[in-house]
């Protein structure tokens, strides 16, 4: 790997670095993928995703980035999964990227590693990660048939997984901490209109509570005030993200939150980098969106590869 000088390196298989892949191996770039997991990112979790174009009836979340996957390694894109990223340099024109596995050298580089859950941060949510605490409910729903979960948060992918949970557990109780949902009104209308589904309105999770597993949950106004206990067998937390930035720091601009700051080319504060998809600083969290933005991302960094190289149209 020290010595091979590719033309792009896109860290992250989630819909935007898969659809890069797609463009720059089309355009015969010499370029390669790399993820610390298995490609497909957050979005392959997702047990139904219905409003991306082209599929009517909807399509699983893992079926839709697999076509993804396949797709880009048709066009001959290298794919190094399990391969994380610790570190960027930048060498003037070339950039090196210190993985597990050695050194990456290349022209461009393409950011679209995502964001993954934010913790609640309360006590018992570690001590029961796995033995009822989780974060997916497509992975471990099936664990709780005719069981009472909760699902914690208030936008769209808590009513997602809410709604999904239903199909195995008898009761779900949505714990929010605002007196309304934040998801888009359609998901809002079919949680409020299932039967199986309870909202514990302006309530917060202090503590999970469990002996071997989870038992329960105290719950609170955000503002305090009394506290109530209630039995759930399973508690399933959606209350936000952390953008995956950690190798970045001190390299790329982020913004207060951690995000990758862009121009409206996608391009970072480094030339030669760029950014798409949830990563991105104000960037829409819709997997169509990542998609078009790691098109545009790829067709901007072939543009300074090529720049680069002498090989550019005029």
């Amino acid at each position: 790997m020290a010595e091979e000088v590719f033309d792009i390196v896109i860290v992250g298989g989630g819909p935007a670095g898969l659809t890069a892949g797609i463009y720059v191996s089309r355009a015969r770039m010499k370029s390669i993928l790399v993820e610390k997991q298995g490609p497909g990112g957050s979005p392959a979790l997702s047990e139904r995703i219905e409003n991306y174009p082209g599929f009517p009836e909807g399509i699983s979340g893992f079926e839709l980035v697999d076509r993804m996957r396949r797709q880009a390694e048709h066009f001959g894109l290298e794919i190094n999964a399990y391969n994380p990223v610790n570190s960027i340099r930048d060498e003037g024109g070339t950039k090196v990227l210190e993985t597990d596995e050695g050194e990456l050298r290349t022209l461009g580089v393409i950011v679209a590693t995502g964001m993954r859950p934010a913790l609640l941060g309360v006590p018992g949510e570690e001590e029961f990660l796995g033995k009822g605490v989780s974060y997916c409910a497509t992975c471990d729903g099936a664990f709780f048939k005719d069981a009472t979960v909760a699902v914690i948060g208030g936008g769209n992918s808590a009513a997602e997984e809410a709604l999904f949970l239903t199909r195995f557990a008898k009761k779900v109780i949505i714990v929010h901490r605002r007196d309304r949902l934040r998801a888009g009104k359609i998901l809002q209308e079919k949680v409020l209109s299932n039967p199986n589904i309870e909202v514990k309105w302006n309530k917060v999770v202090k503590e999970v509570l469990g002996n071997g597993k989870v038992r329960g949950l105290v719950l609170a106004n955000p503002e305090g005030g009394d506290e109530e206990e209630i039995k759930v067998d399973g508690v399933f937390l959606y209350v936000g993200n952390i953008p995956n930035t950690e190798a970045l720091r001190g390299i790329l601009e982020l913004d207060d939150g951690g995000y990758v700051v862009t121009d409206s080319k996608l391009k970072t504060s480094v030339d030669g980098i760029y950014a798409a998809g949830d990563v991105r600083s104000g960037a829409i969290r819709q997997v169509v969106v990542a998609v078009g933005e790691g098109a545009r991302a790829a067709m901007a960094a072939q543009s300074y590869v090529d720049t680069i190289k002498g090989t550019a149209y005029i």
